[in-house]
């Protein structure tokens, strides 16, 4: 009778989906596991988190040097994986480096009318699509596609515009990490770049602790450089990246970001220490922009179903994970 009760409630409540986030980075692995009830897409569960160091010489900037040392770290990531977790179907997604990755946005229907997809129930025939994404990919890359690793989905956030998001990646960045992510035991369903999935944990952050209407700037930091979006009413309305030819320094480009428009609030995340190189604080931020800022958090994007590392809730580094594993819960 008890596993009569038992089965029963877990129709009413609905299948849980878990998801994670693997954050391959320059000094340590990031792990966030995410969960959340597929049928009534309520709130997300922060399940689990880590961070194992990389031992020395394990990178080479976007490299993998030493593979065995990068899968001994992802295994300890996942060592202590709680059991709820482990009896479920993970869906882990790795990042690949920002300097690595070339990444798009097109519009659905210039993809569609592309592959010439018929609709069904309304909607495009995504499997249609492949061939006028591979070509997109190449034409970013300037590789042939048997060179590129690509991955793209149907951006589910609200636009007006309905768009894909394309990543590409020379292929042997992805084999490295297929091929360490499976000596751990990890079966990998996604990959993506680093600044699209700390944008994913961001804009869900805002959709958090930010008025729906107010315009905020979202900023990423990393180990290649700093990523910014404007984004006003769910849309991103300015894009930049520092450095680059056009911009004289950080300030500049944050100014290039906002383009004199208002911003309430920008969120931040990333390797924020390593602004430190560029003679900037988060409170230089606020003034180039004239708004607060907010480091970015996982603490408060979930219930916990368990006590986690209360330094790891708080690391704004912990973006690009959470995006990731955000991904999973998305598709």
């Amino acid at each position: 009778m008890a596993y009569k009760n038992s089965w029963l409630q877990a129709v009413r409540e609905g299948r849980r989906r878990f998801a994670a986030g693997i954050d391959v980075g320059s000094q340590n692995v990031r792990l966030v596991v995410l969960s959340q009830r597929s049928r009534a897409w309520g709130e997300l569960h922060l399940e689990y988190m880590s961070k194992v160091p990389l031992a020395a010489g394990a990178m080479a900037g976007t490299e993998i040097v030493d593979r065995q040392a990068v899968a001994r770290a992802l295994r300890d990531a996942f060592a202590d994986l709680p059991r709820v977790c482990a009896a479920h179907a993970l869906r882990c997604a790795m990042a690949v480096p920002a300097s690595a990755t070339l990444t798009t946005t097109v519009p659905l229907a210039r993809l569609a009318a592309q592959s010439d997809c018929a609709e069904e129930d309304g909607g495009v025939a995504l499997a249609g699509l492949a061939p006028a994404v591979m070509s997109e990919a190449e034409r970013i890359a300037g590789l042939e596609r048997h060179a590129l690793a690509v991955d793209w989905y149907v951006d589910e956030i609200p636009s007006p515009v309905r768009s894909v998001r394309i990543a590409a990646t020379a292929r042997q960045h992805l084999e490295a990490r297929i091929e360490c992510a499976a000596t751990a035991g990890i079966s990998l369903c996604a990959i993506d770049g680093e600044p699209h999935a700390a944008l994913r944990a961001m804009r869900y952050a805002a959709s958090r602790e930010l008025d729906p209407n107010e315009p905020y700037a979202a900023v990423w930091v990393g180990t290649d450089g700093v990523y910014g979006w404007r984004v006003v009413e769910g849309d991103n309305a300015n894009t930049m990246r520092y450095p680059a030819p056009e911009h004289a320094d950080l300030a500049d480009a944050l100014r290039d970001l906002v383009h004199g428009e208002d911003v309430d609030c920008a969120l931040i995340g990333g390797e924020i220490a390593l602004l430190d190189g560029v003679g900037f604080s988060l409170a230089d931020v606020g003034d180039v922009l004239g708004c607060s800022v907010l480091p970015f958090e996982c603490a408060q994007l979930g219930s916990h179903a368990r006590p986690l590392d209360d330094a790891l809730l708080h690391e704004p580094a912990g973006a690009v994970a959470f995006g990731l594993a955000l991904r999973g819960m998305l598709e």
